[in-house]
C-alpha cells in the first residue's frame, strides 16, 4: 500500500512536472506547484526541501526512463528488433511523461545548468555506447552506411516530439489527445522508416558480442 508520504511526493512531482514544462524554471512558484497538487505549499518545503531539488527530481523521473530505453543495446540482439525496442520505449516515454520530457527538453535547450555531472556523464556515456552498436552492426554489413550519430539524433527527435511538441500535433490532426492507435502508427511509421530507410538486415543472427560499454 503507498504511504501517505509517497503519495503526496508522487503528486507534487507530477504537478512540478508541469508547472515547470509550461513556465519554466525561473517563472514557477511553489505556491502554483502546491496548488496544483491540492496540498498546502509547506509540504512542497517539507519533502523536497526547495524548488531546486524539486526541479531536479523532476529531471531525474525523465533521465532514469530515457536510460532504461536503451535497455536493447547492451545485450546482444538482431539490429531490427534493437531498434524496434528502443523507438517504441523513447514514443512510450513521450506518451507517459511528456511533461517531464518538455522540461528534459527545455533544460538541454538552457545548456543544461541543473544537470549534474554525474548525470550528463551517464546520459554521454549511454548514447555513445548505442552509436558505437550501431557503427558495429555498419562494420559487419548488417545495415547501410548512414551515420550513426545523426541516426541517433533523428530517432530522438522523432520519438519526443510527440511529448515536446504536442500543441503542433494537437492542432494539425485536430485531436486534444492521441489514442492508443496513433500512438501505434507513429511507433510504426518511424520503425519502418528507420529499418527500410537504413537497409537493416532484420533476419540477421543475434550478434554473439556487443560493444562494451566504456
Amino acid at each position: 500500500m503507498t504511504s501517505i508520504r509517497e503519495r503526496n511526493k508522487e503528486l507534487i512531482l507530477r504537478a512540478a512536472s508541469e508547472v515547470f514544462a509550461d513556465k519554466g524554471f525561473a517563472a514557477s512558484k511553489t505556491s502554483d506547484i502546491a496548488a496544483k497538487a491540492g496540498l498546502p505549499k509547506p509540504n512542497v518545503y517539507y519533502y523536497f526541501k526547495s524548488k531546486e531539488n524539486l526541479y531536479r527530481e523532476v529531471l531525474e523521473s525523465i533521465i532514469e526512463p530515457l536510460l532504461a530505453a536503451s535497455a536493447p543495446f547492451n545485450q546482444p540482439g538482431r539490429p531490427g528488433e534493437v531498434l524496434k525496442a528502443y523507438i517504441r520505449s523513447k514514443i512510450r516515454i513521450s506518451r507517459e511523461l511528456p511533461f517531464a520530457s518538455k522540461v528534459f527538453a527545455s533544460e538541454i535547450m538552457h545548456g543544461a545548468p541543473h544537470l549534474s555531472a554525474e548525470q550528463a556523464d551517464e546520459l554521454n556515456v549511454q548514447a555513445k555506447h548505442n552509436i558505437a552498436c550501431i557503427q558495429g552492426w555498419i562494420d559487419r554489413g548488417l545495415m547501410a552506411e548512414v551515420d550513426p550519430h545523426h541516426l541517433m539524433f533523428s530517432i530522438w527527435a522523432a520519438t519526443q516530439t510527440y511529448a515536446d511538441f504536442d500543441w503542433q500535433i494537437s492542432t494539425v490532426t485536430g485531436k486534444a489527445c492521441l489514442s492508443d492507435e496513433d500512438y501505434e502508427a507513429a511507433a510504426q511509421t518511424i520503425i519502418r522508416l528507420v529499418i527500410r530507410g537504413c537497409e537493416v538486415e532484420e533476419n540477421a543472427p543475434a550478434a554473439s558480442e556487443q560493444v562494451h560499454r566504456a
